[in-house]
């Protein structure tokens, strides 16, 4: 709120004036105040602007994603794979969750040929013509990888992750700190070998409309510009994807945006833990322990799969055994729900289990392993809130209702 200020030394109709300005301008910066503190908790920073043209927004997020690196708004076309045709197996669809991914995941990914391969063991290539942005570096135990960002346009972007070497072009650029390279489709940017490469492509012109506050995604910022990459393939490569993608439901690229207001599905963050960024601890981020999800199974969305950030102090995902009822059908007037869990199973049409890593066309969910634990969902507040809680090992009958285990979100 605005403190009123101690005015001293004016007086008559001097003052008065003075007054009847100060009350204008008080009433002005008020509305503007209360205006652009209602935007702030609905709009996300990288978007919130004061242009009304939705290119110039557009062109401004793509600035901010490429580092201000990008030029023009022209769409890209995906002329070659990211990794030859023989050496990935399949490709994972947008909207996994599993460990500390507790919401949908926001990439889509190519998994090896052979996941006990050498690192550096298959080539990675540009998909289309752009100009290389960002290169980060991180170290883990499994090695040094990088994070690549490459800029079409200012409104068509796509990056990868986990890449395991840089070509001598960019790795130079990268040493150098001049990070602002031309690429050509199909020149080699790097290897990658024994783990999953991360890809993603961002359309500023069409942020996600399935997230009830895209403010709560700030932390990373290119998540509301997730797009489908399919229309952006040539026939020929789309078509190899879509065999090589074990999804069979629209849309095949899969989702991360849920939300719906006043329901029990979508990906919620708990009260005053700052939305995706999450808390942090005193040993470091602990941002996805305040996370929950309760979405559609991303291979098979005939199901929905409970993603908790703290599931007995650790995170995990579940399904649910009667798979019922559904979130998106939970609403304040549902009252308190309970869900029994079950580990998360896929089986293959012929009935067997899937191993997750060899290919195979379609993969059902199947929720008829042991109930693990119990959930418990009631929404409150007009549906603007949810008090959840969970409790491994625990049977339906001994849960009676919502207890101070359950957190709001």
């Amino acid at each position: 709120m605005k403190r009123k200020r101690n005015q001293r030394g004016f007086h008559h109709i001097g003052l008065l004036i003075f007054v009847l300005v100060l009350v204008a301008v008080a009433i002005v910066g008020f509305r503007v105040y209360k205006q652009n503190n209602k935007q702030s908790q609905t709009s996300p920073k990288i978007i919130s602007s004061n242009e009304s043209d939705n290119t110039s927004k557009a062109v401004k997020a793509g600035r901010l994603l490429s580092r201000g690196k990008c030029q023009g708004t022209q769409k890209l076309t995906f002329t070659h794979l990211p990794m030859r045709e023989q050496d990935f197996s399949i490709l994972i669809p947008y909207g996994l969750v599993v460990d500390d991914h507790v919401t949908p995941i926001d990439h889509q990914y190519f998994s090896p040929a052979d996941y006990k391969s050498a690192r550096d063991a298959y080539p990675v290539y540009a998909m289309a013509d752009a100009t290389l942005s960002e290169i980060e570096q991180r170290t883990t135990e499994r090695g040094v990888e990088y994070r690549l960002v490459f800029a079409h346009s200012c409104t068509s972007l796509y990056y990868y992750d986990l890449v395991t070497s840089l070509s001598d072009k960019l790795k130079a650029a990268y040493d150098s700190r001049k990070v602002d390279l031309r690429i050509k489709a199909g020149e080699q940017i790097g290897a990658i070998g024994g783990q999953t490469l991360d890809f993603a492509y961002w359309d500023t012109d069409t942020p996600l409309t399935g997230f009830v506050n895209l403010a709560s995604y700030d932390a990373e910022p290119w998540k509301i510009y997730t797009a489908d990459p399919y229309p952006r393939y040539t026939p020929e490569l789309r078509d190899l994807l879509i065999v090589r993608n074990p999804r069979t439901t629209e849309p095949i690229a899969g989702k991360i945006d849920y939300d719906q207001p006043g329901k029990l599905i979508g990906s919620w963050f708990m009260e005053g833990t700052n939305g995706y960024a999450g808390r942090q601890g005193t040993e470091g981020p602990t941002y996805s322990t305040s996370h929950l999800s309760i979405v559609p199974e991303h291979f098979d969305p005939s199901y929905f799969v409970i993603s908790m950030g703290d599931y007995n102090g650790q995170s995990d995902q579940f399904l649910t055994k009667s798979n019922s009822p559904n979130p998106a059908d939970v609403t304040e007037a549902s009252g308190l729900i309970k869900y029994e869990l079950t580990q998360v199973t896929y089986r293959k049409s012929d009935g067997s289990i899937w191993d997750r890593i060899s290919f195979t066309k379609p993969i059902n969910a199947d929720s008829s392993g042991f109930v693990v634990g119990i959930a418990i969902a009631q929404l409150t507040d007009g549906g603007n809130k949810r008090k959840f809680g969970a409790f491994p090992k625990k049977t339906a009958s001994q849960v009676s209702g919502v207890t101070s285990a359950a957190k709001t979100y």
